[in-house]
């Protein structure tokens, strides 16, 4: 899972551009003429709506509390499902906002593995 969060956080420059890319294209194609401080504005309308840096530190975080939990010697089977939890919500957050093929499977590829825990979980204490 963290080879996910980090493959998407090395990404996301290059999937921004890539939307841009996109937009002057499909500008380009209606033949619409757009001043460069409107393309500006929507870029960054654009960016802020892809941001995805305040979901990749909360996996981050949740990935952090999930091993810190399995060092316990306490009960935690409950908080390994929430943090289970936890993790889909941000996965399925990471599906809504993607701007790319690349982050989508990487949200699917998330809710898998999520599952895949979530019934390893069932089993424990």
């Amino acid at each position: 899972m963290r080879k996910l969060v980090n493959m998407i956080r090395k990404q996301m420059p290059q999937l921004l551009q890539l939307q841009r890319t996109r937009l002057e294209e499909k500008l380009q194609t209606l033949k619409a003429d757009m001043d460069n401080d409107r393309l500006e504005q929507e870029m960054v309308y654009i960016a802020q709506k892809a941001d995805v840096a305040e979901e990749l530190d909360r996996l981050d975080t949740h990935l952090d509390e999930i091993s810190r939990t399995m060092d316990s010697d306490e009960a935690i089977g409950r908080r390994l499902d929430f943090l289970m939890q936890e993790l889909n919500r941000e996965a399925n957050t990471l599906g809504s906002k993607s701007i790319a093929k690349v982050m989508t499977q990487a949200s699917v590829d998330m809710k898998v593995l999520i599952e895949q825990m979530r019934e390893q979980i069932q089993n424990i204490e």
